[in-house]
């Protein structure tokens, strides 16, 4: 997440280079969301231990870039929206209804926009569904895969050249593990570990611990 270099809120240019690299893959069994954990100010690492990847529910996650005051905001809306979806409707928010949400909010903002690209991730009615939005509150469903931030290049190679349809959980995400490594090599932006989750329908949202992926990923 390098923000240093954003002098005018409005320079909405800055962000859709902004330093790290989220990744997010369709499997067999549903969807794997990731992200590095470096945080920089121009040259400087600012921190080594950035969260990127949020849960919302059980079936919803979403990965971050950007502005970090700006995607701390919007995670607190949509847990909010999703608590009160979850009290009227008796479940959560699908990721189709919570990019409506996060794609009007965006165009609502255009003036003064969210520095924000985002991947959401989930689950609806046991399909994987991936969404990208960007900045102004356009959004892309993916029916594959997607990346985000200055490492998008290298991440993006590596997954179009292993991806297939019949890739299962693990396989997702050991190759959306590699894909950011991959990124580290040749982005500075992007480094310090990486935040790897997988949400299926078995066994729902799942957050790797570092010696996990250190197994699947060997």
């Amino acid at each position: 997440m390098d923000y240093s270099n954003v002098r005018d809120y409005r320079d909405i240019s800055k962000v859709l280079k902004t330093g790290t690299t989220t990744v997010g893959l369709v499997s067999t069994e549903g969807v794997v969301i990731g992200a590095d954990m470096r945080a920089t100010m121009d040259t400087f690492i600012a921190n080594s231990e950035v969260v990127k990847v949020y849960k919302i529910s059980d079936i919803l996650g979403i990965t971050t870039a950007g502005m970090v005051g700006d995607l701390e905001y919007l995670v607190k809306i949509l847990r909010m929206q999703n608590d009160f979806y979850r009290m009227d409707e008796g479940r959560s928010m699908s990721p189709t209804s919570a990019t409506s949400l996060l794609s009007l909010i965006l165009q609502e903002n255009k003036m003064f926009p969210y520095l924000a690209q985002l991947i959401i991730g989930g689950l609806n009615k046991g399909e994987p569904e991936i969404f990208s939005i960007d900045p102004f509150g356009g959004y892309t469903k993916e029916s594959k895969f997607t990346a985000t931030g200055s490492g998008t290049l290298s991440a993006l190679g590596y997954i179009e050249s292993i991806y297939a349809p019949s890739m299962g959980n693990l396989d997702a995400v050991r190759h959306a593990a590699k894909a950011i490594q991959i990124a580290m090599r040749r982005d500075s932006a992007t480094g310090d570990g990486t935040r790897i989750v997988s949400i299926t329908k078995k066994g729902g949202y799942k957050e790797y611990t570092k010696e996990e992926l250190d197994k699947i990923v060997k």
